[in-house]
């Protein structure tokens, strides 16, 4: 008689993750709602929707030590690491104020963001 045996099942985890449809695009000012740097609020300088975070000008900025390689020094290096998405809000163009968005799609087709706390529609600076 043929013994048993289990056979694994294929990881799933091996396939590309989707993408997400994020709130904010570069060039946004945005205000920090929780976390260290909850209050500030900053320009956003990169977008990664596969992973869903965003990098944010002088926002959770970190130290690294590099090693010195032939074409640069090592020292201690500054930069701003990325946050998530969801601990940012856009900031109402009327106010100043953190805010949802709503979005809206004009008769051409285009999807304009809507601040939800003034009505006002948010400029996408590309």
């Amino acid at each position: 008689m043929k013994p048993l045996v289990f056979k694994k099942r294929r990881r799933l985890h091996d396939q590309p993750k989707p993408r997400l449809k994020l709130h904010v695009t570069k060039g946004d000012m945005v205000q920090v709602v929780s976390g260290d740097d909850k209050g500030k609020q900053a320009r956003v300088l990169r977008v990664n929707p596969k992973t869903g975070r965003v990098t944010l000008e002088g926002v959770n900025v970190v130290k690294r030590h590099k090693k010195a390689t032939q074409t640069t020094e090592s020292g201690i290096v500054q930069f701003p690491a990325p946050i998530h998405h969801s601990k940012v809000m856009l900031v109402d163009p009327k106010s100043g104020e953190p805010t949802r968005v709503r979005r809206r799609i004009d008769k051409d087709g285009t999807v304009e963001r809507i601040a939800v706390k003034s009505g006002q529609p948010i400029p996408r600076n590309r």
